[in-house]
């Protein structure tokens, strides 16, 4: 049977983060991707210029026609902009999705530092959304967003958050460190009582970081929709972002942030 995962996002018009580049990491990894569109944005390398929110009701429209039709195997969630959408997305799981695993991206603010999450949608998005999820996957701005906390400074810090996040309700939290500082960037999955994985890889120095926590998410998606082990799915998640990382220079793309190279392995 085909794998399929379908990604519930914003599309970014660069193509480098959002939907876009989580049905390139879908298909890099022979994965067939479908999408539900949570907004439209106006951006580029340099920033997001605009941001053109669906309405809810068409939110949970797609949801129904996306699961009435496919065998879909895993749910990439990522930008939601607002309650409505939070709350469509989070029905549209209960009446579809049972059984199925879900990747949760708590999408706030986008690589230029545009904000892609109304405050006062957080809220909704921790109560409705991360208990549905079987991994919650913050960077460290995020984390500390959703717990009220400092940033987290060093590894025991992304930890214990990740604990406290785990309490919330998701069946897993994947803490990402590309945030931290040091030469390794080092993600952490934490998952039910002592149990912790710990995946290390060299921090490059790259401006084509766009979109890199929609791609990991989606990469972490794409295994559990091959029917990965969660372990499994994270390992192989983070080394195909490492490669992407490292390849990404072989793109002339843009004059900010760049992508990563989604198809380095096929190009």
């Amino acid at each position: 049977m085909t794998p399929i995962a379908v990604t519930v996002a914003g599309s970014d018009s660069g193509g480098g983060a959002g939907i876009q580049a989580d049905l390139k990491t879908f298909s890099a990894l022979g994965v067939y991707g479908a999408s539900v569109v949570t907004a439209l944005t106006a951006q580029n390398t340099l920033g997001v210029q605009a941001v053109h929110e669906v309405p809810g009701d068409f939110v949970a429209r797609q949801i129904a026609s996306v699961f009435g039709d496919l065998a879909v195997g895993a749910v990439k969630i990522g930008m939601l902009a607002r309650e409505p959408v939070i709350a469509a997305v989070a029905e549209g799981l209960a009446a579809h999705a049972a059984g199925i695993p879900v990747v949760l991206d708590p999408v706030m603010v986008a690589t230029s530092g545009d904000r892609l999450l109304a405050a006062d949608a957080v809220a909704s998005l921790r109560d409705r959304l991360i208990p549905r999820a079987s991994v919650l996957t913050p960077n460290l701005p995020e984390a500390a967003i959703l717990l009220g906390e400092l940033l987290a400074a060093d590894e025991a810090a992304m930890l214990a958050q990740g604990r406290r996040l785990l309490a919330l309700g998701p069946g897993a939290v994947l803490m990402k460190g590309g945030h931290g500082a040091g030469e390794e960037s080092t993600d952490l999955l934490v998952g039910p009582g002592e149990d912790v994985l710990r995946l290390t890889g060299p921090r490059l120095a790259t401006r084509h970081t766009h979109g890199t926590g929609c791609t990991l998410s989606a990469a972490l998606a794409a295994g559990l929709a091959r029917g990965l082990p969660l372990p499994d799915a994270a390992r192989a998640a983070k080394a195909y972002l490492a490669a992407a990382l490292a390849a990404a220079e072989r793109l002339a793309v843009g004059r900010g942030h760049g992508p990563v190279h989604h198809f380095h392995a096929l190009w």
